[in-house]
């Protein structure tokens, strides 16, 4: 007997409420991540470290997501979408409150690293949640909260930063209670940490989590409730078709044939590498360093910083308006070409540079051209690759693999972060000419990956997703 197909799901303003609610993750997210940009060449003074130890002091927390962001999936697949945001939660209080007491770079990075476990487990839960509880008509949308969210954890932070340097009339000032401001910038993580976690308990489990652990009468109820779902017995029936396996979610379920992965896997890691490869985080966890380099005073150059930010903030809500009109493909080509072109300028501009003591500086006008062209890479990178690869990465594949590849291909693009973070002070010293020259060469090389292997995933529902209807390019389906 043919299944009748579930009815579409209803807009309604409850699924908005729990997506934002999810996507305080994502806040989270970009505010520890960046809070250490203004903190950088004060608690390097004071702790005395430079060059590769700075880098990993800088990138030791990305280590940690690689490991949050790996165990994240299984876990979510085991214990449920929102118990992994609470542990989220946990580890970011108090990765922030021991960062700001650190007394030594052995114990930041220790710290860094156990906030860092919480960004990797919620640059996991969040793109999975907002997925598996959004109708597909409005999934873009919602899933990019996740990335717009980020980017205003990353300008909350730098803004704190510069609020907090400048009352104490330096990041290396003492400010309250005999510590300096910088630690105060680790402190303040505290505060939206405990706020995630009690949104966190507010919020309700997944659906298809519900589904897969037979608890289908609670499936009903949020399906109906915030989904907008109508026919909740059909999409329960549709959603347990597409669970279907023969044991419990497991990095075994990711196999294929051919170079031991599924396809859709391969183009979802390939995704999330190219992402951080383009450099991206250069530009903010080392632009208030940058900017001095042009010629700015700390004062300034954090401004800038946070100017940048807020250019990423609006081109970001410009991606949520068009994600679900566009689709995925063609913004994701247009910002490779327009990342390659600016990174290309960049790369240009640090060619003129002068080097006096090891510093490099920009004269005019190609101080001027750089700070340009590095607002034009942030355009470019937050309306399309930005948000877009959260989004996809939450839908494109199947339903029985979701938290586990999604865990995969996050580690993967935090590991791709640490590389780059890691990596930027020792090119920089070499030229700076050669590292956004590379950053440049990536962004063209994404262009042909996505031309080559990416799906369009505008207006499919997830259980439409399988391994060999949208292993490879295709048009959109009518929503």
């Amino acid at each position: 007997m043919t299944q009748r197909p579930a009815a579409p799901a209803v807009f309604n303003a409850r699924i908005v409420a729990i997506s934002l609610a999810a996507a305080m993750g994502g806040f989270l997210f970009g505010f520890d991540t960046s809070v250490i940009n203004g903190a950088l060449e004060a608690m390097s003074n004071d702790f005395g470290i430079t060059g590769f130890l700075q880098g990993f002091t800088v990138s030791s927390a990305l280590l940690g997501c690689v490991i949050g962001a790996w165990f994240a999936g299984p876990l979510a697949a085991r214990q449920g979408r929102v118990r992994v945001m609470v542990i989220a939660s946990v580890l970011f209080t108090v990765s922030s409150i021991g960062s700001g007491l650190a007394v030594g770079p052995v114990d930041l990075i220790f710290w860094r690293a156990l906030g860092g476990l919480g960004v990797g487990a919620a640059s996991v839960i969040a793109p999975a949640y907002i997925a598996e509880v959004s109708p597909a008509n409005v999934r873009g949308r919602l899933g990019s909260l996740q990335q717009l969210a980020i980017v205003v954890g990353i300008f909350a932070a730098l803004l704190s930063d510069a609020v907090l340097a400048d009352v104490a009339g330096g990041a290396a000032r003492e400010l309250w209670l005999g510590l300096e401001a910088w630690r105060w910038m680790f402190l303040a993580e505290a505060v939206p940490a405990v706020l995630y976690g009690i949104f966190a308990l507010t919020v309700p489990e997944s659906p298809r989590y519900l589904v897969d652990v037979g608890r289908l009468k609670e499936a009903a109820r949020v399906l109906s409730t915030y989904t907008g779902v109508t026919d909740t017995a059909a999409k329960i029936a549709e959603i347990s078709r597409s669970l279907t396996r023969e044991s419990s979610e497991s990095l075994r379920d990711l196999r294929g044939e051919k170079l031991g992965l599924k396809p859709i896997v391969w183009v979802g890691i390939f995704l999330a590498v190219f992402q951080q490869f383009v450099g991206i985080n250069v530009i903010f966890y080392y632009s208030t360093s940058l900017w001095r380099s042009v010629g700015f005073g700390e004062s300034q150059a954090m401004l800038t910083s946070v100017i940048t930010s807020v250019t990423n903030i609006v081109v970001t809500i410009v991606a949520i308006m068009l994600i679900d009109k566009v689709g995925r493909r063609p913004l994701l080509l247009t910002g490779s070409l327009g990342m390659a072109i600016t990174l290309g300028v960049m790369a240009l501009a640090f060619s003129q540079a002068t080097v006096v003591d090891g510093e490099a500086s920009l004269d005019a006008p190609w101080g001027t051209i750089a700070l340009l062209a590095a607002n034009g890479f942030v355009v470019f990178f937050g309306a399309t690759w930005g948000p877009i690869m959260w989004v996809m990465l939450g839908e494109m594949f199947p339903n029985r693999i979701r938290a586990t590849a999604i865990s995969v291909a996050s580690a993967l693009n935090w590991l791709a972060n640490f590389a780059v973070s890691t990596t930027f002070p020792v090119l920089s010293n070499i030229s700076l000419t050669l590292a956004y020259g590379i950053y440049a060469a990536c962004a063209l090389i994404s262009f042909i990956f996505v031309i080559r292997r990416v799906p369009e995933t505008l207006g499919r529902e997830l259980e439409d997703m399988t391994n060999e209807s949208h292993s490879r390019p295709s048009k959109p389906t009518a929503a």
